[in-house]
């Protein structure tokens, strides 16, 4: 069984990184090589600016290749909630970002001509409990009327349609949801921004961000210096990030394992839709096929952070609810087991903005493949004078209560969520 994600070993790596040592001035520096800072760096290129990327490690290395492959709309909230908290009109144009989201993934993967098998095969969340349909219904019925007609119910009757499992009560369908192969959109996006102009230095960890005066800053890596007039920082929770920053994100673990290969009756049977597959539970599932008939099955096994130990106890954890949902599948070998990390804010609600003359897009909370690469666009217009462009200006974002850069509360969450899917 292979550590490496299944969308980096199926993908030839980028191959087009800058040469040479960092130096000398830039209009823009953009810290982190994963779709955030991909997009970013593409469209500022676009632009006309003199876009330089540090990347610590490869490109897509971290969250942006080492996730489930769906691209989804709809909020990770109950769409009620979110109307009960923020108003209904904000709430609805939050809803619709996610939507718009998923279209920028699309848009770009057409206009660069990135082979990474994009399909709108929809999503279907399932309910792990009769209860939970109950909720899906009663959120469904102001969804579907106030912000996406393409959505549907889907009673436990009709379930297997779907999915072939007793583990599940029915399920809410969102049409406009895709899939994708995250390695060769990646690859492709950062292709497509050397293309454009873009400087892409891999291996460049950065160590120090100095701010000069204004929004600009010199910046510190493993590869040298450079001086930029505007900064966007993409790295989500890393340890280099300042400290405003690592006191709002959460890195939660996220672990995913991928089958042999499946032949096309078995895939009938068991996921004849091949749609995205979310679970209820706090503690849930996600689960896809991809481009050549493995099952991709994911979840938050552990609330530990990813290590190669860590993920293989992970792995275990998935294995056996694998066969607890698919019986039928318990002989099916499992090739490939991987962890990264989801970073959320405390209240799932993606931030973007500028702190300290720094730019900044993160705290995508689990929705990170469309979201990411469309505030990499989004950032990049803001930038560029055009403010109105985020839709996320309007959130504030206070410092999680007790969090100092290490998250060391996460087991006790991790109970509470499983006290949570006992109960309810």
């Amino acid at each position: 069984m292979k550590q490496t994600p299944y969308w980096l070993d199926s993908v030839e790596p980028f191959r087009n990184g800058a040469a040479g040592p960092l130096e000398g001035r830039a209009d823009v520096a953009v810290i982190g090589g994963g779709f955030t800072g991909l997009s970013a760096a593409m469209a500022l290129a676009q632009r006309g600016a003199k876009v330089v990327l540090l990347e610590a490690e490869r490109v897509v290395g971290g969250a942006s290749g080492r996730n489930g492959g769906h691209c989804n709309n709809g909020l990770s909230h109950d769409f009620g909630g979110a109307a009960a908290r923020l108003g209904l009109e904000r709430a609805r144009a939050l809803y619709h970002a996610f939507d718009a989201a998923v279209d920028t993934v699309e848009r770009i993967a057409g206009e660069e001509q990135i082979a990474c098998d994009f399909r709108r095969c929809g999503k279907i969340k399932l309910a792990a409990k009769p209860a939970h349909y109950e909720t899906l219904a009663r959120s469904f019925e102001l969804l579907h009327r106030e912000a996406d007609p393409d959505t549907a119910l889907v009673p436990a009757s009709k379930i297997r349609d779907e999915v072939d499992s007793a583990a599940f009560h029915g399920g809410l369908l969102y049409r406009k949801s895709a899939q994708l192969h995250v390695g060769r959109f990646g690859v492709g996006l950062a292709q497509a921004a050397h293309r454009r102009g873009a400087a892409i230095f891999e291996n460049a960890r950065v160590t120090a961000i100095r701010r000069l005066g204004g929004t600009r800053h010199r910046i510190s890596s493993a590869r040298g210096e450079i001086e930029a007039a505007q900064v966007l920082l993409a790295t989500g929770a890393s340890p280099q990030a300042p400290w405003f920053f690592r006191r709002r994100l959460i890195p939660v673990g996220s672990f995913v394992i991928a089958t042999a290969p499946l032949t096309a009756a078995q895939l009938d049977r068991v996921m004849p839709t091949r749609r995205n597959a979310t679970t209820t539970k706090h503690i849930g599932n996600y689960f896809r096929v991809s481009p050549d008939n493995r099952l991709i099955f994911g979840g938050r096994a552990r609330f530990a952070a990813s290590n190669p130990r860590s993920d293989r106890k992970s792995g275990r954890i998935l294995e056996a609810t694998l066969h607890e949902i698919f019986p039928q599948l318990s002989d099916l070998p499992i090739e490939y087991c991987w962890g990264g990390s989801v970073d959320m804010s405390a209240d799932r609600y993606p931030r973007a903005g500028e702190r300290g003359g720094i730019h900044y897009a993160a705290a995508y909370s689990g929705h990170g493949v469309q979201m990411s690469v469309h505030m990499g666009q989004m950032m990049a217009a803001v930038m560029d004078g055009h403010p109105e462009a985020n839709p996320f200006r309007e959130l504030d974002w206070p410092a999680v209560p007790g969090h100092f850069g290490r998250p060391w509360f996460l087991p006790l969450v991790g109970l509470y969520y499983r006290f949570k899917d006992l109960r309810s």
